[in-house]
């Protein structure tokens, strides 16, 4: 175990106690703001963005969905007494959380609520939308969940190959190294907050893939070895700390990233363009979480026909969500290449898996499939 030199230790102590404190002086802010208004007998509000694809815009230059200017106001009335009294009482307890160096999950908050008289959350969804209320509040302000104290309840995904992340204990000073090439057949699990970590590597780039059963397949066999790359399973759509751990990694150490993923609807819209420009509903902190850099390995509608891949036929679900991007989402509107790949999947009726490859082979994917694709990175899709 290492021992962080005292000038890193005190930058990482600086930039911490920085967010905290610009935490601390919004959520006073806001609150004052109240105070004032009910003590003029004004009728206080909270005005939030919207969360909705209507009020998301996408651009090549930002690289991810920006949220719109248009807002809900939450005014107190006899209607909204309950859920404004339950926003203030999430902020006060986001302000203790930071004060005390503590953190809660989604779970620890509504339980929490449970001492808030009748400002108690009855179920969880309740207060999830809370949460997600009060960060959409700060996050004009440029402050995520994360930043307010409020972690998730799910962990990261997983990452093998050539990596090394330092987890440095910012109390002691001291460093973990965790080699990501030594976990024998497992893989490090990326924790909920990655904030604190970085990262030293020799690898040539990063590969994010959609299911564990590949992302096993490759580790096992020790592929990031012959690539010279980072594994990472993405496990479906990606949680925040996966896409804020991808994005950090590969900003800091300037590295591409290429994903992996099912030729259907919802792998290509809803996992792998999560991944890269976030979503409508949570573009209100699409600039801390989604990777604008990533591009589109496969699998493309143009290898189920290149490797005569088994297909299976397009639910109704798959056709809605196909028709629903190419009509409606700012990014395959932008990006000309992926609305003809959408409709060039529609027209042929039919989806593909990535383990489909193993028609050829149990590992045509290491052999034959990936460094063929690797070798000509600049046809990826965007």
């Amino acid at each position: 175990m290492a021992t962080m030199n005292k000038a890193q230790l005190t930058e990482i102590r600086k930039r911490n106690k920085h967010l905290d404190q610009e935490a601390l002086r919004v959520i006073e802010s806001t609150a004052k703001d109240i105070y004032v208004k009910v003590n003029k007998r004004k009728k206080p509000d909270l005005q939030m963005p919207i969360r909705s694809l209507s009020n998301v815009s996408y651009s090549r230059k930002t690289g991810y969905l920006e949220i719109g200017k248009q807002r809900k106001v939450r005014t107190l009335s006899v209607n909204t007494v309950k859920t404004f009294a339950q926003s203030l009482r999430m902020m006060a307890l986001s302000k203790e959380l930071i004060e005390t160096n503590d953190f809660a999950t989604k779970r620890d908050a509504y339980y929490q609520s449970k001492n808030w008289g009748d400002a108690m959350f009855h179920e969880q969804t309740e207060s999830d939308a809370v949460m997600d209320d009060i960060e959409a509040l700060f996050s004009i302000d440029k402050l995520s969940r994360e930043q307010l104290r409020f972690i998730p309840d799910e962990h990261g995904g997983a990452v093998a190959g050539e990596l090394i992340v330092l987890d440095p204990d910012i109390e002691t000073g001291e460093v973990e190294r965790i080699d990501c090439t030594r976990f024998g057949s497992g893989a490090y699990s990326i924790p909920s907050s990655v904030e604190h970590l970085s990262f030293e590597t020799n690898a040539k780039f990063i590969l994010v893939i959609e299911t564990g059963g590949m992302f096993q397949r490759l580790q096992s066999h020790k592929f990031w070895k012959t690539a010279g790359c980072i594994l990472v399973s993405m496990g479906g759509v990606p949680t925040r700390a996966t896409r804020r751990f991808i994005r950090r990694l590969a900003d800091d150490r300037k590295l591409p990233v290429h994903a992996f993923v099912d030729c259907d609807p919802y792998g290509i819209s809803n996992i792998y363009r999560t991944l890269k420009v976030g979503s409508g509903n949570a573009a209100h902190i699409n600039q801390f979480f989604c990777v604008p850099q990533a591009t589109f390995l496969g699998v493309t509608p143009s290898d189920i026909v290149d490797y005569k891949l088994p297909t299976h036929p397009l639910k109704d679900v798959d056709v809605k969500r196909a028709r629903d991007a190419i009509k409606n989402d700012p990014f395959f509107q932008e990006h000309k290449s992926w609305a003809k790949a959408m409709n060039e999947l529609l027209k042929m009726g039919v989806r593909a898996e990535q383990q489909a490859l193993a028609k050829w082979g149990l590992n045509y994917v290491i052999e034959e499939y990936l460094p063929r694709k690797l070798a000509a990175p600049e046809k990826f899709l965007p």
